[in-house]
């Protein structure tokens, strides 16, 4: 059996992958807001239900990284398939959950198919498409890629708030029951390699060592980075990703292609990638708690002011993948991520007298700069391996960048509580008991205070108590600013990397090229 690049770009492949990426990305990040609505139901504190979450975040990565290999293995079209399956399966468990262990282990089988999905569709994507047209592709493929995480919280919040919590699982079974039929019709099977000497050490490296990071790093700020648990977890990530390096560069068949990393426009790529991923992923985590805690909106009304951010994207991207098709990714990623940059400096001044649709225009702004320069710095990359390779390279970049953003949500997540503790204890030293404010906010109470029969101590305390809970939010509002600058400082790092950046003039595989056989 042969395998041809197609003459044209194969559009029902694509939307096939479209549908199955963005419907992985979004369940994933519409269940953030359901959080507390499963706290009562399932009866279970704040700590438990985080499970729901990391159950889900470390499945993947443990998958991510085997996913090049069972495509290459068993085939992209099968693997994707049946990771398309599980994906669902796991969705109608999480709908039907009777209790919160029941929930959790079927997020973990709905882990198992989003962790293939999203790496082998990228990788499918350049078997339907001929790489001088691989920028439009990637950019429409982006599309879902990247919009998602700003849709996922507003549809959550939606059906949280007016329909019920099992939706968001139950609204993937119709999407992907469509995929799935359009799958077995467009998708065809790619070529097979026959495995002659399975690489047990790394499989079980890998898992052990992607494992205990992602974990370390979820939990670290609220364990203590210092606590035995979280040190013993990353001295076993440390040594396992240790033997996996040095086992994948002797072993023939290796589960995780490292040697890619010897192409500098490869290397170059997955570290600006996650140098932006850290900044941004780590930021825009806090987004959500400016709006909702400090300036007292609803789940629905924070999806709606970050909407404007996926639409910037959702414009940007294909526009992005065909300027990248002319001119490279070095220009218009350093454009991008200045973008960027500006954008996010502009976030850290947010306060309770910016008005939503100034929020919403810096967002949406900052949409437009991540869709310029995202896609085509990852594409640059990928154009830079040899198609055999391409899915074992888009499952390698993807664990980076899913390490990444853990890294950047768990150091930020940090920051953000250092620095509300400073600004916590400069603002109440700061307090002024002789000041106009304080005395207008004392006698305001002591008329609450008389008309309920309250003397002077219990007015003392109501009006401390009410300035407290004041300097509380503010600090959190100036620590999340803190963080947005420091967003900002690596997209500055990330741009002048990429001036760097060199792009590669490649000699296009032929349209209808027979590049490989099946050995199946």
């Amino acid at each position: 059996m042969e395998y041809q690049i197609p003459d044209t770009i194969d559009w029902n492949s694509v939307m096939v992958i479209i549908i199955g990426t963005f419907m992985a990305i979004l369940s994933g990040s519409s269940i953030n807001v359901s959080l507390p609505v499963m706290m009562n139901i399932f009866g279970v504190t704040a700590d438990s239900i985080q499970w729901v979450i990391s159950a889900y975040m470390l499945t993947m990565g443990i998958m991510i990284p085997i996913s090049g290999f069972l495509g290459d293995t068993f085939g992209y079209k099968r693997t994707y398939i049946v990771a398309l399956f599980l994906f669902l399966g796991g969705s109608c468990l999480c709908g039907l959950a009777w209790n919160f262990q029941s929930l959790v282990a079927a997020r973990v089988i709905q882990a198992l198919g989003g962790g293939i999905m999203q790496p082998l569709g990228m990788a499918f994507i350049y078997r339907v498409a001929p790489r001088a047209k691989i920028g439009v592709v990637l950019g429409v493929w982006g599309i879902a890629a990247m919009a998602a995480p700003a849709l996922g919280p507003m549809v959550g919040g939606y059906l949280v708030e007016y329909v019920n919590w099992r939706l968001i699982f139950y609204i993937n079974l119709p999407i992907g029951a469509i995929s799935l039929f359009l799958a077995g019709i467009h998708l065809k099977e790619t070529p097979t390699k026959k495995i002659t000497c399975f690489d047990y050490v790394g499989v079980a490296t890998s898992s052990l060592g992607v494992f205990c990071l992602l974990m370390a790093l979820s939990k670290g700020a609220r364990e203590g980075w210092g606590s035995p648990y979280i040190v013993s977890l990353f001295l076993i990530a440390a040594v396992s990703l240790s033997v996996l390096i040095w086992n994948e560069l002797k072993h023939p068949e290796p589960i995780l292609e490292l040697r890619i990393f010897k192409d500098p426009i490869f290397s170059a790529s997955v570290g600006i990638s996650t140098i932006l991923n850290i900044g941004l992923m780590g930021a825009m985590f806090l987004l959500p708690l400016l709006i909702q805690d400090v300036l007292g909106q609803t789940a629905m009304k924070s999806g709606l002011i970050t909407f404007p951010g996926a639409l910037g994207m959702a414009l940007m991207m294909p526009l992005s993948g065909r300027i990248f098709d002319k001119y490279g990714a070095r220009a218009i990623g350093a454009v991008g991520i200045g973008i960027t940059m500006v954008t996010t400096y502009a976030m850290s001044g947010f306060n309770e007298n910016t008005s939503f649709h100034m929020m919403s225009f810096w967002i949406a702004a900052r949409g437009l700069g991540m869709g310029l320069a995202m896609m085509p710095i990852t594409t640059a990359g990928m154009n830079a391996i040899p198609l055999h390779l391409v899915a074992r390279a888009s499952s390698l970049g993807n664990v980076i960048r899913q390490v990444g953003a853990s890294f950047g949500i768990a150091v930020f997540t940090t920051i953000m509580q250092g620095r509300q503790a400073i600004h916590y204890a400069a603002s109440i030293g700061a307090i002024n008991t002789s000041s106009p404010d304080f005395l207008f906010l004392q006698t305001a109470y002591n008329g609450i205070a008389h008309s309920m029969g309250m003397g002077y101590t219990e007015t003392q305390v109501l009006t401390y108590g009410t300035i407290i809970k004041l300097i509380a939010k503010l600090s959190l509002m100036k620590a999340i600013g803190d963080c947005f600058l420091i967003a900002a400082a690596l997209c500055l790092l990330a741009m002048i990397l990429t001036l760097f950046f060199r792009d590669r003039k490649r000699e296009p595989v032929r349209s209808g090229q027979v590049i490989e056989k099946t050995t199946a």
